[in-house]
């Protein structure tokens, strides 16, 4: 194998971006269930309670989770015992039941998100500039993403 030249080095080819992205968002991933855990929260149960910035039909969740609206049943049956989330009914659509994020759960998954001590860690080894940078860039993949995501 040759050593890396001065193109390779200065411009990743998609693939090694792509396996860069993964590896990040495995690690992040990794950290958050972590924090999640310590919580009493499976890595799934955090994460409906991060997409609940506000009222959330159930169908909703499980297109934003990609899994079947079942198991979204199960999760969210789970967190409303817990006291973590509540059931209400859709103003718009009094057949549709949104979940809102209850005092408690809002408090827990700031907790959760403050504990994520390696993606922190990570993200403290950035100067301001490029925090900076690394934000601007991924606002703009992320429309791009999500709405081709809901092309599936």
């Amino acid at each position: 194998m040759s050593a890396p030249t001065a193109a390779t080095t200065t411009q990743p080819t998609k693939i090694e971006l792509l396996e860069l992205l993964a590896a990040i968002g495995t690690a992040q991933w990794q950290d958050f269930a972590a924090a999640a855990a310590r919580h009493g929260l499976t890595s799934m149960q955090a994460k409906v309670l991060a997409q609940l910035g506000g009222p959330v039909p159930m169908r909703g969740l499980a297109e934003r989770l990609v899994c079947d609206a079942s198991n979204v049943t199960g999760i969210v049956d789970r967190l409303e015992a817990h006291g973590f989330v509540r059931r209400e009914v859709s103003a718009a659509d009094r057949r549709v039941k949104n979940v809102v994020a209850t005092d408690l759960g809002r408090e827990t998954i700031r907790r959760v998100r403050d504990e994520m001590q390696a993606t922190h860690g990570a993200l403290d080894t950035l100067d301001e500039g490029e925090q900076a940078a690394l934000y601007a860039l991924l606002e703009r993949l992320r429309p791009v993403m999500e709405a081709r995501g809901k092309e599936r």
